[in-house]
């Protein structure tokens, strides 16, 4: 069992094909297939269920995913560790919420590449779920989600603390903003996201849970779908001050649902580069500006 046969299990454990993995890893499929096989002949077990729309991890290939992740985690610790100098450079990967790329991390991202043009910096973006799990899978150096999060493996600070608007193509003529929206569409990210997760809360506390959820992928898609008349749905106040107030207009809350704190994480066990410590430090010279 070496790297390789590891780097291919993993591959295919995320693709959920031989084919597509083959694809990703520029190997030819029959490579792939002996390499899977001959882990499985090592091992002495099955790691992949094999059927008709590809493969799925075996109770003991999820056991071995583990500590594949594990193992090439530290591979790339013992890289980076060896190959770090006072000067940042190299790779470094960061998630971000949509929102909070979109409004928050500019600025940042700006400087940190003026400053450090030798770091290959690459931004992720996807609900705070999906980025947790990507940063305790070692896929991400950091990321940018809404806290607080609760897992013993991960570090996180504070960043920014958000209010929570509910935003509509036109004005809402009642007293109540709830009787308004009793039978809209609500226009979503995908299930992670905390937002989400937040406006659904509240409508099942009203008793008002709405008819229709329609998910998307981007913020463009979610504003232009608002503007379009299409929902309602619930974003950072700081997404909407600055577009057409024509076009887009927002709604407190109640209190116990408007205020979100977004959080910088990574792992506990992160080696810290000299292109993730000069990253950190930026966030807080932002926080604190």
């Amino acid at each position: 069992m070496d790297t390789t046969s590891l780097e291919v299990f993993r591959t295919v454990a995320q693709k959920g094909s031989i084919s597509k993995a083959a694809l990703s890893l520029n190997f030819v499929q029959s490579n792939v297939t002996a390499k899977i096989k001959q882990l499985e002949k090592e091992l002495n077990t099955q790691v992949f269920y094999r059927h008709s729309r590809g493969v799925s991890l075996t109770p003991s290939g999820k056991t071995l995913l583990e500590y594949t992740n594990r193992i090439m985690f530290l591979f790339d610790e013992a890289r980076k560790a060896v190959q770090d100098s006072h000067i940042p450079k190299g790779p470094l990967s960061i998630g971000s919420m949509e929102t909070t790329a979109a409004v928050r991390l500019s600025p940042i991202l700006v400087a940190y590449h003026q400053n450090y043009p030798d770091v290959d910096l690459s931004i992720k973006t996807g609900p705070t779920e999906d980025l947790i799990q990507s940063v305790l899978r070692y896929d991400l150096d950091g990321a940018f989600v809404a806290g607080p999060v609760h897992h013993p493996e991960i570090v996180q600070k504070a960043f920014i603390e958000e209010e929570l608007v509910l935003i509509s193509d036109s004005k809402l003529t009642s007293k109540s903003v709830i009787e308004n929206i009793n039978n809209k569409t609500i226009l979503v990210f995908r299930p992670g996201c905390s937002y989400r997760a937040k406006l659904e809360e509240w409508l099942r506390s009203t008793g008002n849970f709405p008819i229709k959820i329609m998910e998307f992928g981007t913020l463009e898609a979610i504003l232009a779908c608002v503007m379009a008349g299409m929902g309602i749905s619930l974003l950072p106040k700081s997404v909407i001050e600055n577009l057409d107030h024509n076009k887009f207009h927002y709604y407190s809350i109640p209190e116990n649902f408007r205020k979100t704190t977004t959080v910088f994480i990574h792992r506990n066990d992160l080696y810290k580069t000299s292109a993730i410590t000069k990253f950190l430090e930026m966030i807080e010279t932002t926080k604190n500006d």
